[in-house]
């Protein structure tokens, strides 16, 4: 396109597809591998866009975040795991991103915690803003600089809590009243129907209830009022929608693209490609 033509229309010159098939590709690469995707507009529209075209089409893009119109009330930050490209003969190797979802949006990052920090500090916040996460220290990292320590709500998710304490085993009878007791928050109480058990994982379960005790709320009342959610299956669903693109059949990443594949899912995961956008 010469830069008379782009003037006329408003689009930048020396391009050799249009915007709104830019547009298609990103869409339609968002979801299937670039090979696939070339595919896909070749049937729809006619036109040959390369595999190679478009993986340099996302990699050029700058892909807008999700912007809250209202205040954030929850968020919830969890981890997954994209494999990367190692030098020929050598395995290939998983590294974990971390993504938080919110009620407005969801972001994932790489190797890159402060980019998500940052982007659930500028959004507007709440008066109390709850986070949820499970019980490893690399979330409880991220969810720490959230919003100010009298602002956030740190609350443990409930379906993490109970899948560790099944792992103490023993008496079921033992569980089941563990359980009670926790679903109403009674830390103390279920530390004491495990003082007399010497067994590991029982011993582990016990630290794990005290280093997270300030996170363990009563949840039977707050589910009841609707105060707040007590899981984090909210970034749960959006890691499995990350991964159902950058975990396809046989993918492997450069480490430097991924910052923008993430970008690319997440942008179409929050309904963010548009005619405008």
């Amino acid at each position: 396109m010469s830069q008379k033509q782009g003037q006329l229309l408003g689009v930048e010159t020396g391009k050799r597809i249009s915007p709104y098939l830019e547009l298609c590709c990103l869409r339609i690469s968002a979801n299937v591998s670039y090979a696939n995707a070339k595919s896909d507009i070749e049937m729809l529209t006619g036109m040959s866009v390369s595999d190679n075209t478009q993986q340099r089409l996302v990699q050029r893009t700058e892909f807008p975040d999700p912007v809250a119109t209202e205040p954030l009330t929850e968020a919830c930050v969890d981890g997954g795991k994209v494999r990367l490209r190692t030098p020929q003969g050598e395995i290939s190797i998983w590294r974990d991103y971390k993504a938080v979802a919110t009620d407005q949006g969801v972001m994932a990052a790489l190797h890159d915690n402060p980019r998500l920090i940052n982007w659930v500090n500028d959004q507007p916040l709440a008066l109390t803003l709850t986070c949820l996460g499970d019980g490893h220290d690399g979330i409880w990292n991220i969810i720490g600089a959230f919003a100010t320590p009298a602002q956030r709500r740190e609350v443990l998710d409930w379906y993490h809590l109970i899948e560790n304490l099944h792992k103490v085993g023993g008496s079921l009878k033992r569980l089941r009243q563990a359980e009670a007791l926790l679903w109403k928050g009674q830390v103390d109480d279920t530390l004491a129907l495990f003082a007399d058990m010497t067994r590991k994982p029982a011993q582990n379960f016990c630290a794990y209830l005290e280093k997270h005790r300030a996170r363990i709320i009563n949840y039977a009342y707050y589910q009841a009022e609707g105060i707040c959610s007590i899981g984090s299956g909210a970034v749960e669903s959006a890691i499995k929608q990350i991964d159902r693109r950058v975990q396809i059949s046989g993918a492997q990443w450069e480490t430097e693209n991924v910052p923008q594949v993430l970008a690319q899912r997440t942008a179409y995961l929050n309904g963010l490609f548009s005619l405008k956008g």
